[in-house]
């Protein structure tokens, strides 16, 4: 189809860039021929960040950059950037950071205005196209940043100053240097165990979760919850968390019929999803489900894990490997249709089956939501069943029935818009996904796509220019862009789960290899890492990232991953510098537990034991398959199958025909025993 405008987005390979591309917006990529221009011209940078599963970037775009008298506006006093925060979350964290500071609150679409230095100076979200929602339009923004900068321009210098200054400030607001005397723990239990309390206060005891509405996941703080209960227990904990992943898993967050989460719900019932489906929710959530499984195996947990990574199969996965990155919210141009059914569309569909379905999935003539119905539940299949006088057997095998009904169906709609970007931190956390899944089921399925999928991401994501150096996304065979912190740490974390369920030792030198290399590339004079690489030239502020927010930081991944080698390798360096790390940190962490939840992950280790677990023998790897059954959060083990290893937790521990399992702590062992019956007696004396 014929275009009647085209801009410089054109060439880029981004899904959301390219959905701008034929904007009569002259947008640019970030890059050296915008600054340029901005310089040579003197004009102010608009920077609109956004993403492609993005309900409200699509609105704005749709009000506003189509609109031909605003985008000419645009284009004469303006030098207008387009971003994909998911290609750079480094910009987005600065200009994210950029905008909370100014107007206490965030979100996206991202529109932040900066000096031709990069500098910002005033920033917002989405404005509408006329004044409402108790914001000016979008016109009245741009013709008051025009005014202002030609104007005013003293000002707006000094405020951008004033701004970068705020922004180096805030990166130090999180760490504060503690001396920690010698001999004295780095953490205590009644420390996190206050963390804990502090958390309760924000549990929702009727729906599960934290807070009200909008309720998202809290993936990493309900794994932190589940960890820590397991050696300090407390009732109300282990029914909040158990309850979380009961209504999630039953809400409209969990999509019944074809499988995977939506980001969020509006709602703090877990009904009214936002529709878009990402791939680190789905990968965080695989790996909580996985690990609430293992602590508490029950048949719902295992239907969910199920049924979530075949919906990453099915919708995400390439032949090569890789995972895309997300699912829109919108199909056809509407919030929701591809997931939501009218009452008079379900009874069409599902004729005789309807009944249950009505009952099961709470549909309502006049719908649920917006006229249409959200299909969520509020009992289990035995309720359900007891209720209705037939076996669970029998219900379960009906509402299989109409699942697979309604997802024919749904099959001949319009899907949402897939943004086939691959992000090597996303791609990680699904393969560490996919190993907890193979702990927690066995599923020798899971451990085979863990094992493609971190092979697809050492070749895809390699800079062929630099040697030892990653890219962060994949697209048509192209990488592109310096890979981040969180690639660097999430790929690290997925190197050691892979090399535990497999012995290959690659896999070990490799996060080895990644790790020295962060060393020196990333790693700033306080031992917390920067988000960028030192040789990236492209940003106005090299900045830190601490908060575990939707996605895991860098940072924390990285003390785990710390802790971790130093147990793998017995080099105390790597200990020494995630106890570095974690006190500066440390009291951030327990004052805003539920921002720093992977952060906490660390640090019970610090509080409870780690089971380091030996396992040497020809039967060693069958022997530590069966271990995965047995739960313990704070477990490492290592594998010598034919007596060569070096490693110190299994040296010199080979006995020849003998299968031998070993539990230490701090490399002082046990005395040796053969089976799974008595390491679990070990276990829980330990």
């Amino acid at each position: 189809m014929q275009q009647q405008y085209s801009n410089h987005l054109i060439h880029e390979t981004s899904p959301y860039l390219l959905q701008h591309a034929h904007n009569p917006v002259e947008w640019f990529p970030w890059g050296e021929l915008a600054f340029e221009k901005a310089r040579k011209e003197d004009k102010p940078i608009l920077i609109s960040i956004g993403y492609a599963a993005c309900h409200w970037c699509h609105v704005m775009e749709h009000e506003s950059f189509e609109n031909v008298a605003t985008a000419e506006f645009m284009n004469t006093y303006f030098v207008n950037i387009k971003v994909d925060r998911e290609e750079r979350p480094d910009l987005d964290h600065i200009y994210m950071n950029t905008c909370q500071l100014l107007t206490g609150a965030g979100g996206w679409p991202l529109n932040v205005f900066l000096t031709p230095e990069l500098l910002p100076f005033s920033a917002g979200t989405y404005f509408p196209p006329k004044p409402g929602y108790g914001k000016p339009s979008w016109l009245d923004v741009l013709m008051y940043m025009k005014n202002v900068f030609t104007n005013e321009r003293d000002k707006v210098e000094q405020q951008a100053q004033s701004i970068r200054e705020h922004l180096f400030k805030m990166d130090q607001s999180f760490i504060e240097k503690i001396n920690i005397p010698e001999g004295i723990a780095l953490f205590t239990k009644e420390e996190l165990i206050t963390t804990v309390t502090q958390l309760k206060k924000q549990f929702d005891t009727e729906d599960g979760g934290f807070g009200s509405a909008p309720k998202f996941p809290g993936s990493m703080s309900l794994l932190f919850l589940l960890r820590v209960n397991f050696f300090h227990k407390d009732e109300a904990v282990q029914q909040h968390i158990h309850l979380s992943l009961n209504k999630m898993m039953f809400g409209g967050i969990y999509d019944h019929i074809g499988g995977g989460f939506a980001r969020y719900t509006v709602d703090k019932k877990w009904m009214i999803p936002h529709f878009e489906k990402m791939l680190y929710d789905n990968a965080l959530l695989i790996s909580l489900y996985a690990e609430a499984y293992r602590e508490q195996p029950n048949n719902y947990y295992k239907r969910v894990i199920e049924n979530t990574l075949v919906f990453v199969e099915r919708e995400w996965m390439t032949a090569e490997g890789g995972f895309y990155a997300s699912y829109d919210a919108d199909s056809e141009g509407v919030e929701g249709k591809f997931y939501t059914f009218t009452y008079n569309e379900l009874q069409s569909i599902l004729k005789e089956n309807f009944a249950l379905a009505e009952k099961v999935y709470q549909i309502k003539e006049d719908g649920n939501w917006e006229h249409t119905n959200i299909l969520f539940r509020n009992k289990t299949n035995d309720e359900h069943a007891e209720e209705m006088g037939i076996s669970v057997a029998e219900l379960s095998q009906e509402l299989d029935a109409i699942n697979k009904q309604l997802f024919d169906y749904r099959e001949n709609r319009i899907k949402p818009g897939l943004d086939n970007k691959i992000i090597l931190s996303w791609n990680a956390l699904m393969c560490s996904g996919y190993v907890q899944a193979f702990k927690a089921l066995g599923n020798e399925h899971y451990k085979s796509i863990a094992i493609k999928n971190l092979e697809f991401m050492l070749s895809a994501f390699v800079d062929q220019q630099n040697a030892g150096v990653l890219l962060h996304t994949y697209s048509n065979g192209i990488a592109k862009y310096p890979a981040f912190i969180d690639d660097y740490a999430a790929l690290i974390c997925a190197l050691l789960d892979v090399y535990e369920i497999t012995n290959q030792h690659a896999y070990l030198s490799n996060a080895i290899q990644y790790t020295a290399y962060l060393q020196t590339a990333f790693k700033g004079a306080d031992g917390m890492y920067f988000f960028t690489p030192q040789s990236q030239t492209d940003i106005p502020i090299r900045s830190k990232d601490f908060y575990d927010n939707a996605t895991p930081c860098g940072n924390s991944i990285m003390v785990n991953n710390l802790i971790r080698l130093a147990v793998l390798t017995g080099n105390k360096n790597y200990y020494e510098q995630a106890e570095t790390m974690l006190q500066l940190i440390k009291n951030s962490m327990l004052k805003y537990g539920n921002s720093f939840g992977n952060w906490l992950n660390a640090a019970l280790t610090f509080v409870f034991p780690i089971a380091e677990i030996g396992i040497t023998g020809n039967n060693a790897a069958a022997l530590r398959d069966e271990v995965f059954g047995k739960y313990y959060p704070n477990s490492i083990i290592q594998i010598d199958e034919i007596g060569d290893s070096k490693f110190p937790l299994l040296e010199n521990r080979y006995t020849h025909n003998q299968t031998q399992l070993f539990l230490c702590r701090n490399n002082t062992c046990t005395l040796p025993v053969s089976n799974v019956q008595d390491f679990t007696e070990l276990l829980n004396k330990f």
